[in-house]
């Protein structure tokens, strides 16, 4: 996936500064949105096996569907799940194994999935392939979305290090070690220690840390003691699996001194002792790991001028409830097509001003997630005595529901003109699985009444906009959709509804850009 380095002066559309996750899946949805040169850079020369997210949620899957990737992935879903059936397995009498249901967790509560409730609104028009979420490992959606990248052209350079850069009302010069190379737009998606979010001035106020956190996969001995799953003790909490050598502690008497130098086997292992209060535990060897806190911070904007955040350059917080790898996948999806519409000249510069607008208060929301789990884990009294009224909420249908439809993210939507109400919403699926309509990272336009749009609505779009006729068995009152290329619908209308002909032209003009002559057809067809 590496290429050779780019020479004294190359020009790119947009260089996006990381190469994780988040930064690979926005370079992809930048060149399916039409962005010609797309540059990625990473210090580090090899995909990260620090162990890190594990989980993707609703919105995160139903992403990677829309985008093709899940038969890709299916193979490395069933290893994990394998290994998670050996590990927490209980034995059904004739030899094999089956996990015991359960569909996340709240401050380490588990959640059951025989209480969850999946018969709400929020789930009427949710995609069945995705389900709350599903269990993945970060590096192998690293790689895969690494070969994604790859087969759209995008350029990958390892082994290179952003040192600085300057903007202009034109583009912006970006220090590579010793090179520069020009872009239009530069994007960071650098981690939670971003240089582009410092260098560039982004305001990044928030609370400070309190915990010191360690995650690891390690070789363990004397581990009969320790309990499979989250535990709380009198010091902390500790989780042990959910596969072998996977331990994970949290103590609450400071931050750490220095929370990126390397963590060793015999700190790894004295703080394994002293929460789990298992003396016999021995850790002899560590494979990965990693310090945390809850350090929870978010940039005021996620632009200024040719300069963007994405990811964890724009939100830290803690890794509890799993949303920090959904959150960047988010902003990716959120952020690539709008990029990619400016730089194509598709779309005015004020088309970026929507990405914080819509991206800002699902991060913030999960900034107070994350804190309202550290106050449920304190070991201090009040905090246990609070924890058990949540563990009874936790152990209802009721309250299992709600929790669940949080930490999924199924709740998720943007706040878009217009009046219907499935505005603003993830688009549902249509009866003909309307993620395979999205690979190709347009919008579309759905006639849904059996009648084909008219000619006069599509030919001004014809280069940008895919056209389709189809029907919706759960919702046979709507008339038409159209739909961004992330997935959310743009307008919408219903066949017993007002034609609301200037708000689908308005539609048309805001989101996939151009002339609007025609628009006002639809209804009338």
């Amino acid at each position: 996936m590496t290429t050779q380095g780019t020479e004294q002066g190359t020009e790119y559309d947009v260089v996006v500064a990381g190469a994780g996750p988040v930064g690979l899946f926005l370079a992809a949805e930048l060149r399916l949105g039409g962005a010609l040169r797309v540059l990625v850079v990473e210090r580090l020369t090899e995909v990260d096996e620090t162990i890190k997210a594990g989980w993707i949620n609703h919105p995160s899957v139903v992403a990677l569907n829309r985008r093709g990737l899940l038969p890709e992935l299916a193979a490395v879903r069933e290893a994990v799940q394998e290994r998670l059936r050996a590990f927490q397995g209980v034995s059904d009498g004739d030899g094999t194994t089956e996990r015991p249901r359960f569909a996340g967790h709240f401050a380490g509560i588990m959640l059951d999935a025989e209480l969850f409730d999946d018969s709400g609104p929020e789930w009427a028009d949710a995609d069945p392939a995705a389900g709350p979420g599903l269990v993945l490992p970060q590096a192998e959606l690293e790689r895969a979305l690494g070969r994604w990248a790859e087969r759209l052209g995008v350029e990958v350079r390892r082994g290179v290090e952003l040192t600085g850069f300057t903007q202009d009302a034109d583009g912006v010069a970006v220090q590579l070690d010793e090179r520069t190379v020009r872009a239009g737009w530069l994007v960071g998606c650098d981690g939670g220690r971003s240089t582009v979010r410092r260098l560039a001035g982004f305001a990044f106020p928030g609370t400070a840390p309190e915990i010191t956190g360690y995650q690891a996969l390690a070789e363990l001995s004397g581990v009969e003691r320790l309990k499979a799953g989250w535990n709380t003790t009198d010091v902390g909490t500790y989780v042990h699996g959910p596969f072998p050598g996977r331990v994970l502690t949290v103590e609450f008497d400071s931050p750490p001194a220095d929370r990126y130098a390397p963590v060793t086997a015999e700190e790894l292992e004295a703080s394994l002792r002293r929460v789990s209060g298992v003396p016999e535990v021995r850790v002899t060897g560590v494979r990965t790991a990693t310090r945390f806190t809850d350090n929870a911070r978010q940039a005021t904007e996620y632009r200024r001028g040719r300069v963007l955040l994405a990811g964890d350059a724009a939100h830290v917080h803690s890794p509890f409830g799993g949303q920090g790898l959904n959150l960047g996948l988010g902003d990716a999806l959120n952020l690539g097509w709008k990029l990619a519409a400016v730089v194509g000249g598709r779309a005015p510069e004020s088309l970026l001003d929507t990405y914080t607008a819509e991206r800002h208060p699902i991060g913030a929301w999960v900034l107070d997630w994350t804190r309202a789990q550290i106050a449920l884990m304190r070991p201090d009294r009040h905090a246990r005595a609070l924890r058990r009224v949540v563990e009874d909420l936790a152990g209802s249908g009721t309250g299992t529901t709600y929790l669940v439809n949080r930490v999924s993210g199924v709740w998720q939507r943007y706040d878009l003109p217009g009046g219907h109400p499935l505005t603003g919403a993830s688009a549902l699926s249509d009866g003909t699985r309307l993620g395979e309509h999205l690979h190709t990272g347009r919008p579309l336009l759905l006639g849904l009444t059996g009648s084909p749009a008219p000619d006069t609505l599509t030919a001004p779009y014809a280069d940008r906009l895919t056209v389709l006729t189809t029907t919706c068995p759960t919702r046979p009152t709507l008339k038409a959709l159209l739909v961004r290329p992330d997935g959310f619908v743009a307008w919408a209308a219903d066949t017993d509804g007002e034609e609301d002909e200037d708000g689908l032209a308005a539609a048309l003009e805001r989101w996939v850009g151009g002339s609007g002559a025609g628009a006002r057809a639809l209804t009338r067809g």
